[in-house]
């Protein structure tokens, strides 16, 4: 890859630095869209000794990448995400990765190929990792910035996601029990 290639990538992944989400931090401040996918990352690599028959690095590599798409978009909430905007992101997206050097356009869509399939091991991890960040997140923050409807949310979201493995199922369970007594306080 060449330099200027590399720099070109990094500036357009630098949006998600300044595109928001619907979350807020403790301290009330949104958070980024960068900021949760860092976090996202970081959970994998603190689970690498919980998934031993895992490709860890690559459950990073995915987490790290997966909200590219929002370079272009904006952060949507999962409520709130229509096929049509799915669609427009998709579209954006690959546009843009189609003008990146082969090597890293096509290890970039094999991982994408992997993610929206969801039938390994490592797609499972890093779609359940996704989901819970979010429902974490939620619970750091104060409770009077959550809409609506994300109080049965926060209560059901992402269970059938980490049905797969019992010790993301614990994880819920524990997120859960904070989800009640944030919103019971």
């Amino acid at each position: 890859m060449q330099t200027r290639e590399f720099l070109n990538i990094l500036h357009i992944a630098e949006r998600l630095k300044d595109t928001v989400r619907h979350c807020t931090t403790t301290k009330r401040r949104q958070e980024s869209v960068a900021e949760h996918s860092w976090r996202v990352a970081l959970m994998a690599f603190l689970l690498k000794n919980e998934f031993p028959e895992a490709d860890m690095n690559k459950v990073m590599e995915m987490c790290l990448i997966h909200d590219l798409g929002e370079c272009f978009t904006g952060d949507i909430p999962t409520f709130s995400k229509t096929t049509e905007d799915r669609e427009k992101e998709d579209k954006l997206f690959y546009d843009w990765i189609n003008t990146l050097p082969s090597e890293i356009r096509n290890e970039i869509f094999n991982l994408y190929a992997e993610m929206n399939a969801q039938q390994t091991t490592e797609s499972k991890i890093y779609k359940a990792l996704d989901k819970l960040e979010a429902l974490i997140q939620h619970n750091e923050s104060p409770v009077d910035t959550w809409s609506e409807n994300e109080f049965e949310l926060n209560k059901t979201y992402a269970f059938d996601t980490v049905a797969f493995s019992d010790w993301l199922t614990d994880l819920r369970k524990e997120i859960l029990k904070d989800t009640i007594d944030k919103t019971e306080a």
